[in-house]
């Protein structure tokens, strides 16, 4: 998939069939949305793309509390690469941009920009100063700048909410994860750099990695979960996916104050991590954080964890492991 940061480079005369949106998470609802681009696209040999921005809009509208991100910008534009699009242009949010009419962003980015034949969106489309823009506004401009607007129905549950990046969010601050990955078709992940923290879980007979490079990024919810730890074998190809134990919180049995998100690879001792980039993925809630009554306490609540965590992966059960044996982590 091609980027585009500055201008659109299409070939002289070719048109677009192209989606816009922050598309953070690309969802099912979002995957719906540029899969239908894609499919049209491919039918009328035209380029599939779409337009989304960055920064989020709310770190100019509400820079005091922005919106925590559910995806970092590279992680989204893999998603939406994944999904068969030829290009997508990513265009800076700035106070001009949000003061844009309807009318004026329509003939910069969808007619000039894109020449777009068909404009895919969604039901809640809005776009423009105050997001005055809709569907309706688009499908007047279409019928006198020569392209069509193809709606797309949203997904919705049992009860009839809609699928939307703010419901994952909500989500994961209850803790939620198993309802995330049911709106984003996917265990929600985490990326980051593991950095040397306290060692206190080295000390207990649970070594963890602790992940660095969350800042702006939706963290679950306080409590211990289920998942696993994705890292790149160093000098090979190959990715393992290793069964974790997941702990995001303060630390409240050590009186700690930040935030952090440890991984426990299940049983592993050996496993030297400082400074690699890795991944967590969130499979399931075991329990809340707790403060327990003494630390011989805390441990065998751990021990309770790692049962709890071999059970929901499906791998052979493990214990505590011997500090003297740890090497690095």
């Amino acid at each position: 998939m091609e980027i585009w940061t500055n201008s659109p480079q299409l070939e002289t005369g070719q048109r677009s069939v192209a989606a816009i949106g922050i598309f953070d998470g690309v969802h099912k609802g979002h995957t719906r949305i540029l899969k239908t681009v894609v499919e049209r696209a491919r039918r009328a040999g035209l380029k599939a793309v779409a337009i989304t921005f960055d920064p989020h809009p709310s770190q100019l509208h509400n820079p005091e509390n922005p919106t925590l991100l559910i995806q970092p910008l590279p992680d989204r534009l893999d998603a939406m690469a994944a999904l068969g699009l030829d290009a997508t242009w990513v265009v800076p949010y700035t106070w001009d941009l949000a003061n844009q009419s309807p009318q004026s962003f329509i003939d910069h980015y969808f007619v000039a920009g894109l020449r777009v034949k068909e404009l895919v969106v969604g039901e809640d489309m809005q776009f423009g100063r105050g997001n005055r823009g809709d569907i309706e506004t688009l499908r007047e401009a279409g019928r006198t700048q020569d392209f069509q607007v193809i709606e797309v129905a949203d997904i919705t549950d049992q009860d009839s909410r809609r699928y939307s990046s703010t419901r994952v969010r909500a989500c994961l601050a209850k803790g939620d994860v198993e309802g995330a990955a049911r709106i984003l078709g996917r265990s929600y992940r985490l990326r980051g750099i593991v950095e040397r923290g306290f060692r206190r879980g080295r000390q207990l007979g649970f070594p963890t990695a602790n992940l660095g490079g969350t800042e702006g990024l939706a963290i679950p919810a306080d409590g211990v979960y289920a998942g696993r730890l994705i890292r790149s074998v160093p000098g090979t190809n190959a990715v393992e996916h290793l069964p974790a134990a997941i702990s995001v919180g303060t630390n409240p049995q050590f009186s700690g104050e930040k935030v952090t998100v440890e991984a426990h690879v299940l049983g592993r001792a050996d496993l030297d991590l400082y400074d690699e980039p890795v991944a967590i993925d969130f499979l399931a809630h075991l329990r809340d954080m707790l403060k327990l009554e003494s630390v011989e306490k805390l441990q065998s609540q751990m021990d309770e964890d790692l049962r709890a965590c071999s059970e929901i992966l499906g791998v052979p059960p493990a214990g505590r492991v011997n500090p003297e044996e740890v090497t690095a982590l």
